[in-house]
């Protein structure tokens, strides 16, 4: 009897780890919405699915890989924010002191009302220079914030001083001013650049070795290309020539899938920031905004679960950052087209996973 039991176990056990497997899912999926980009699912510290679909380069047809670098967006706020915890966690930064106390030649009436912890959560009140809406208008009007090139010093003198267009800490307002005027505080904090203060307090101790800061003069091996739809019709162009470095802190970063799950491993695990920084990052303020990421309670397969999301998305590159506290996945999505819902593929990929694991 004992045997036959043992026998019986043995032969589940291929079917139980082939029931949490998104594989079918994903792939049908992506091809379904002409997904292009690549894909990490991991359970319970386990990679459960890898896999690329599409094109780094329609001209040259070179194919998506899962060691291809992507543009990241505004998962790059994730990054700031964590700067700004660690800092508060030597003792450097309070996030109830105001913009001009960390930067006292800030130009803007908000200075001295403005903390540190409304510029977190979107809550400055700071007006929003991000006027172009979709693909449409972008082509009449292009991006000209992002295609003239500008220091850090003077994206926050012209774009991030200007009059508060709502009472600090009343209204969320998604807004890169916000992580701007954050990227020049921690660097008047750190006595570091951005970048510098990045790869010493993140990407190198979490051996992040694909992961950076894009600029226009700079050449990324490997960067996938980028691609948006100018109309209904379905056909790709390419992205309109900008200066991504005008993202700063806000949405400047390129990262691969595996370098953004160690990220995420660290930042929901131990080593990067304390429990109580972790925290008060994912505690959902208005619009279940908490610190560069949004956190809120859901039900996935009517099992009630804690997600914690940060999409990006400029033109063509989408990125998802997407994790599940318990039980414990994360996804990782990073595309070059904007042809997919990634919002709703990476919530499906994480209920699959869900579903299969139980």
């Amino acid at each position: 009897m004992r045997i036959r039991l043992f026998v019986a176990l043995l032969l589940m056990v291929p079917a139980m780890a082939q029931a949490a497997d998104p594989r079918a899912f994903v792939e049908s999926y992506a091809k379904e919405h002409r997904f292009s980009g690549s894909i990490l699912v991991q359970e319970e510290g386990n990679v459960v699915y890898a896999g690329s679909f599409g094109l780094a380069s329609l001209a040259f047809k070179v194919p998506t890989s899962r060691q291809t670098p992507y543009k990241i967006a505004s998962i790059t706020k994730a990054f700031t924010a964590v700067l700004v915890l660690q800092l508060r966690e030597q003792g450097k930064l309070d996030l109830q002191r105001s913009i001009r106390f960390y930067l006292p030649d800030y130009a803007g009436e908000g200075g001295d009302r403005i903390t540190v912890h409304q510029l977190l959560n979107h809550t400055s009140g700071l007006p929003n220079f991000d006027t172009v809406t979709d693909a449409a208008e972008a082509l009449t009007k292009g991006l000209p914030t992002y295609q003239t090139p500008y220091t850090s010093d003077q994206l926050l003198s012209k774009f991030c001083s200007g009059k508060p267009v709502h009472v600090p800490g009343a209204v969320f307002d998604y807004n890169n001013c916000d992580y701007i005027v954050l990227g020049k505080i921690v660097e008047q904090v750190s006595g570091m650049q951005y970048g510098q203060l990045l790869q010493e307090n993140i990407l190198r101790p979490l051996g992040m070795n694909h992961t950076g800061l894009l600029r226009q003069g700079d050449i990324i091996e490997g960067l996938a290309e980028t691609y948006f739809q100018r109309d209904s019709s379905g056909k790709l162009t390419a992205d309109l020539p900008v200066y991504p470095e005008n993202w700063y802190a806000a949405g400047a970063m390129y990262s691969t899938v595996d370098d953004l799950l160690k990220f995420s491993d660290a930042l929901f695990g131990s080593g990067l920031i304390s429990d109580a920084s972790r925290a008060s990052m994912i505690s959902p303020g208005l619009d279940d905004y908490g610190y560069g990421v949004w956190s809120y309670g859901t039900k996935m397969q009517g099992r009630k679960v804690h997600a914690v999301k940060r999409p990006g998305r400029i033109m063509g590159a989408q990125s998802q950052l997407f994790h599940v506290l318990e039980p414990d996945v994360t996804v990782v999505l990073l595309g070059n087209t904007d042809t997919t819902d990634t919002d709703e593929f990476v919530s499906k990929i994480a209920k699959q996973v869900i579903v299969g694991g139980q």
